[in-house]
């Protein structure tokens, strides 16, 4: 775990109570809280774990604010449009990207030609959640746990496929790491969208994936699953029962998915502090905070200037990643 990760504050009802008191007078004053409706663009469709977050933080915020605020899906290049979107926009406090991981961290290193630069197109104003992927696999599938996953994978030398939702997704890399851990060759079938994907490991024409929680689970839940491990250090209450790959004997694997809201660069720093402690307060919500871990995610808070350092760690770790898998999209 990086120090990045160590020092993450992860909230519960109580821990937000007690840190947002201290500044909870100031907050309520503070200048530069938009006065007009508030967009969140996210850039994947309806129904996925950051789409979710995204209309749970809309409904909190839209009570914190005082103002409408709604979410817009610009679906497509694995965040891509969403993020063109969001960056052009005013610079005010009326735009927020929700941004993800692959969008934000990813892309860059994945697209030779990315229509915006994270770093420079953007001011980051507060993650929100992590969450951890799943290793699932079809019921059919003769290994129960990551240990009799590796023996059967060295006794069926290129035999043994795994899905994905495309090329260079978080599931797909998180999925070369884990190859690259534990001293294995698994066949990459990349799909187009992570459900058709997830449907044929259901369905035994591809026998495992890593996927997020909120889609995963309700099918282990249902025994049209099963579940080998989870990419985190700890396990998930959600699913006290699966074991993480660390605990499995995969050291240090620890492979976490998060969103945060960024503005568009150049929207002035009172307006992003005003923006992260409306964040802060709208996330006292229990809510919003239960449909987060509902979806499989972990609620976070942090500084922008936290938000900014992890940032460029992330994209340097990804960067690597996309590197060794040798994947690169035109």
């Amino acid at each position: 775990m990086t120090h990045l990760f160590k020092r993450r504050v992860v909230l519960g009802a109580c821990t937000i109570a007690i840190a947002l008191t201290a500044v909870g007078a100031a907050a309520q004053t503070a200048s530069g809280l938009p006065t007009k409706p508030v967009r969140i663009v996210v850039g994947y469709p309806a129904g996925q774990t950051v789409d979710i977050i995204a209309r749970s933080y809309a409904a909190a915020l839209t009570r914190e604010l005082g103002q409408p605020v709604y979410v817009d899906n610009r679906a497509g290049a694995n965040g891509s449009l969403g993020a063109q979107e969001a960056k052009k926009s005013a610079r005010d406090g009326t735009t927020l990207l929700l941004g993800t991981l692959g969008q934000m961290a990813v892309n860059p290193a994945l697209y030779k030609k990315l229509p915006y630069d994270t770093l420079k197109d953007f001011a980051p104003v507060s993650l929100v959640s992590f969450g951890a992927l799943y290793l699932v696999a079809n019921p059919a599938f003769p290994p129960n746990n990551i240990a009799e996953l590796l023996a059967y994978v060295k006794s069926h030398p290129g035999a043994v496929d795994y899905a994905s939702g495309g090329n260079g997704i978080t599931a797909h890399l998180a999925m070369e790491l884990f190859q690259s851990q534990a001293g294995i060759k698994l066949n990459h079938i990349p799909y187009k969208g992570t459900p058709v994907a997830l449907n044929d490991v259901m369905g035994g024409q591809v026998p495992i994936m890593f996927d997020a929680g909120a889609s995963a689970l309700p099918h282990v839940k249902s025994g049209k699953l099963k579940a080998l491990g989870v990419t985190s250090l700890k396990r998930n209450p959600e699913a006290p029962s699966v074991a993480t790959l660390d605990e499995q004997g995969v050291k240090g694997f620890n492979v976490l998915s998060w969103v945060g809201f960024l503005a568009p660069a150049g929207t002035p720093p009172n307006v992003v502090s005003a923006l992260n402690a409306a964040i802060g307060r709208a996330s006292a919500s229990p809510a919003l905070l239960a449909s987060i871990r509902a979806s499989g995610s972990e609620p976070v808070l942090e500084s922008p200037a936290y938000f900014g350092t992890f940032l460029q760690a992330e994209m340097k770790k990804w960067g690597k990643a996309v590197a060794d898998s040798g994947v690169q999209i035109d």
